[in-house]
């Protein structure tokens, strides 16, 4: 009961404190360093297959556990009817095994590229580690444990509207099995880990962020080079 507490109830707590405080902390003091440092041009296969894998997959499976937080009895309401409820609960794990199979290969790209790897930071491979873990154990979950929106509206929605109302209801997580809280650790590990990271620019300009179209990197040329292939071209016409 005494870990329960300290890992659904103390730290919670802290991990909310050390996001917000050096979120808000790099935003004004360092504004720059909220910006992600592009690898584009170091490999670009693999990184548009990992991105576009797991910025959207992971994106559709938190927009599902925010209905289920924000709108409970709206979900309710959806999986009366068993049809809808299975096809939720597939749609889900398909939409974790994308983002997983993204992160797999952006964490593949970081390690076998030389000139990537060089330009990775400890912090880097933190993030993708904790990442990794939570889409495993979210996978795991939802293939262990089935009809997680249906029980996720019962227990981790009350759990936490009560945390947010400073009024900690520890009984409801602590039955749950080791890895439904391994699962629900490991995203307040994130929580207070992200401020420290490159992703921070997610949560600083999230909408332009996901509709902003994709960045070019134009190569510029030497001045002595680029007229020589100005001359050359307007001999050959």
């Amino acid at each position: 009961m005494i870990w329960d507490t300290i890992l659904f109830v103390i730290f919670p707590y802290i991990a909310l404190a050390i996001g917000i405080v050096v979120a808000i902390y790099r935003s004004i003091h360092r504004p720059f360093s909220v910006s992600s440092m592009s690898s584009q041009l170091l490999e670009r296969k693999k990184l548009y297959w990992g991105s576009i894998s797991f910025h959207y997959g992971i994106l559709a499976v938190l927009l599902g556990h925010l209905v289920a937080l924000l709108l409970p009895e709206g979900l309710m309401l959806w999986n009366a009817v068993p049809i809808r409820l299975y096809l939720l609960e597939l749609t889900g794990l398909a939409l974790g095994i994308w983002a997983l199979a993204g992160l797999c290969i952006l964490l593949w790209r970081r390690l076998s590229e030389k000139r990537v790897r060089a330009v990775t930071t400890p912090m880097d491979l933190v993030v993708l580690v904790l990442l990794l873990v939570s889409a495993v154990t979210g996978v795991l979950v939802a293939t262990l444990y089935r009809f997680g929106s249906f029980w996720f509206t019962a227990i981790f929605t009350p759990y936490l509207v009560s945390i947010f109302t400073f009024q900690p209801r520890v009984s409801l997580v602590a039955p749950l099995p080791w890895l439904i809280k391994l699962h629900v650790v490991n995203f307040f590990l994130l929580l207070a880990v992200f401020p420290f990271s490159r992703l921070l620019h997610i949560a600083t300009y999230p909408f332009t962020y996901l509709f902003r179209p994709w960045q070019l990197v134009i190569w510029n040329r030497k001045p002595e080079t680029a007229g020589k292939l100005s001359r050359t071209g307007d001999n050959k016409i």
